[in-house]
């Protein structure tokens, strides 16, 4: 077939390219994991297979990140929540209101973040070996430890674009590859029109640094997980996290790559079309993946008793301005306010982190001082309100907040990883009414 035509979706100030492939009844983004580039995608007929036997059952739709590809270069770092801006500002340029995302590897994140804050724009997630946490931990070990992130950032700083170096990471991900020299020829264009040595080294420390171990539980979509038997152990870590998660094994495979070996492209397709056919249309959408953010004023008692009723009334109706002008500049929803503090929700815990920080500054210029506490975890819609143990604990973060600091939990920092945001410790504590201990994080630096 022809090549689809490129689309361009404006995400803020940067056009995404996207194709279409197909027309069946559902709707399938493909989120590529590193190399992403639309036009070479056509240019080698096992890949084109791989995306013409998704569009046999879906209507794709495949795009280049920002930064990669035909999508804009940016200056910016690349974070998971403005990756999420781009899918939503792709689906609604072609009128997708609902998606099946298919992503695999170092790509899964961004679809698992997705899925756990957006579940009425998301029906299912086929994951190939989704990779949950960049950086090696003693509860998840099958990622690099740190100090083999820095010599593998100083290879791809050195080497990417060189045939010798894309030759090396051709034997790394493909064992199973085609060794002629046409294949290398194509591999090496496709990873040079996929990224720049920059924005190479820029995604892969942003991969190395992402960690969405801490919202898998807040995933409630269906979700289909292929693995290779050797990474067995990573898929059920995953499955046993994600409520409504199955597994398939790829006995054959070896590699990441599943669309070059016949059997396992053919069970690839398989499965992924009768895990499609098989889904409900009709899913729960009443617990969503959000960001809490509560903010309260120091020192409201003995200011209101010094400015009197009137004056009182007069300087929170001035903050009340201050507040709420910030949270729609920065996408928040207004929940609560309880006299002299805000409760609001974000989609997204940068835009949260930002909010808060400017809230801080800009009521310093009416002579107030507040604290803030931000955290991100799963809610429960109840009446149109949010509700349920990640609302107590943004609330109990705030309270430990000192005058004029705002205070992230653990999960928020790791969800904004590769933002350029700077936290200090703020060690472990027990936050009253929730079980466990957490540690919090104050903002240094937004």
């Amino acid at each position: 077939m022809n090549m689809p035509d490129v689309h361009y979706a404006r995400s803020g100030d940067v056009a995404i390219a996207y194709q279409v492939v197909g027309s069946g009844p559902t709707d399938l983004v493909f989120v590529r994991a590193y190399a992403s580039d639309l036009l070479s995608t056509w240019e080698h007929p096992l890949l084109v297979r791989h995306v013409l036997g998704l569009a046999e059952f879906a209507r794709v739709l495949m795009l280049d990140k920002r930064g990669t590809g035909l999508s804009d270069r940016v200056r910016e770092v690349q974070t998971l929540e403005t990756r999420m801006d781009d899918l939503r500002a792709v689906m609604d340029d072609a009128g997708v209101e609902r998606a099946v995302f298919f992503s695999g590897q170092s790509g899964s994140p961004l679809p698992i973040l997705f899925a756990a804050t957006y579940p009425e724009r998301t029906d299912a997630l086929i994951l190939l070996e989704p990779m949950v946490r960049g950086t090696w931990s003693p509860d998840y070990p099958w990622t690099p430890t740190e100090d083999e992130w820095r010599q593998r950032l100083a290879e791809i700083r050195d080497g990417w674009g060189s045939r010798e170096y894309f030759v090396r990471l051709l034997h790394e991900w493909a064992p199973d590859a085609p060794e002629d020299e046409e294949f290398v020829d194509w591999f090496a264009t496709h990873l040079r029109r996929s990224m720049s040595p920059g924005a190479a080294v820029a995604l892969f420390r942003t991969t190395m640094e992402s960690d969405v171990s801490g919202v898998l539980a807040a995933v409630r979509v269906p979700t289909l997980v292929v693995h290779r038997e050797t990474e067995r152990k990573p898929a059920e870590y995953f499955a046993e996290r994600v409520a409504d998660c199955r597994l398939v094994t790829l006995p054959e495979l070896r590699g990441v790559y599943t669309w070059l070996n016949d059997a396992t492209h053919e069970l690839v397709m398989r499965s992924s079309s009768q895990f499609i056919a098989g889904l409900g249309r009709e899913q729960e959408r009443e617990r969503i993946l959000a960001t809490i953010l509560f903010t309260d004023i120091v020192g409201s008692t003995q200011m209101a008793t010094e400015l009197g009723d009137a004056g009182w009334r007069a300087l929170l109706d001035r903050h009340h301005a201050v507040v709420r002008g910030l949270l729609a500049r920065h996408r928040g929803e207004e929940l609560d306010t309880a006299g002299d503090g805000f409760f609001a929700s974000f989609d997204g815990p940068g835009r949260a982190i930002l909010c808060a920080c400017k809230i801080r500054d800009g009521l310093r210029d009416l002579g107030l001082e507040i604290r803030a506490g931000v955290h991100t975890g799963e809610c429960e819609r109840i009446d149109g309100k949010l509700g349920g143990v990640a609302v107590s604990i943004g609330a109990r973060a705030a309270a430990q907040a000192h005058p004029g600091e705002v205070l992230v939990t653990g999960t928020v920092r790791d969800l904004v990883a590769g933002s350029g945001l700077a936290f200090e410790e703020r060690g472990e504590h027990e936050l009253k009414g929730v079980p466990g201990t957490w540690n919090l994080h104050a903002v240094v630096s937004a």
